[in-house]
């Protein structure tokens, strides 16, 4: 008996774009705070390295849904 596939949702982007083609890095992306709210972005143990996301979000439990989710617009440029 042949299964059914089931299509699986995408997997939310891992690490920072921005930070692999400007810093040459493999970052994963986290939520960090900013004076205008949170934002996903990367960061190492120099401190941040990209913002990669267009948007900030007001707490840091929007940012976490919208990095969990992938429901944010990824920057093109730094």
């Amino acid at each position: 008996m042949n299964a059914i596939a089931t299509p699986v949702p995408a997997q939310p982007q891992a690490i920072g774009l921005l930070a692999k083609a400007y810093c040459s890095k493999s970052l994963p992306l986290i939520v960090l705070p900013s004076a205008r709210g949170f934002y996903l972005g990367t960061s190492d143990e120099e401190g941040p390295c990209s913002r990669e996301s267009v948007e900030y979000w007001p707490t840091q439990g929007h940012a976490d849904q919208a990095l969990a989710t992938g429901m944010w617009t990824q920057r093109t440029e730094p």
